[in-house]
C-alpha cells in the first residue's frame, strides 16, 4: 500500500487533488491511504513552500497545484 500524503491548508484545491488521488487509485485498482496533512510546521517540514504538493512514500513527487490525471495515474503506476 501506497502512503500518500497532501500537503496543504485544505483549500479547495488541496481537497481537489486528494480526491482526484483516492478515484484515480479506486480506478486502477491500488490500496492508498490518503493523509492530509494541513499543520503549517508539518508542511515546511518538507520544504514545501508551494501547495498543495504531493508525497508518496516521503518523496515529494509534486508541488504548487493540482496535477493532472495522467500524473497521478503514473505515480501509482510505478
Amino acid at each position: 500500500m501506497k502512503i500518500i500524503k497532501v500537503l496543504g491548508s485544505g483549500c479547495a484545491k488541496c481537497k481537489s487533488t486528494a480526491t482526484l488521488i483516492e478515484d484515480s487509485a479506486r480506478a486502477l485498482g491500488i490500496e492508498v491511504s490518503v493523509q492530509k496533512v494541513q499543520e503549517p510546521e508539518n508542511i515546511m517540514a518538507y520544504g514545501v513552500m508551494s501547495t498543495p504538493a504531493v508525497v508518496i512514500d516521503e518523496t515529494i513527487v509534486h508541488k504548487g497545484g493540482v496535477p493532472n490525471k495522467e500524473q497521478v495515474m503514473e505515480w501509482l503506476s510505478s
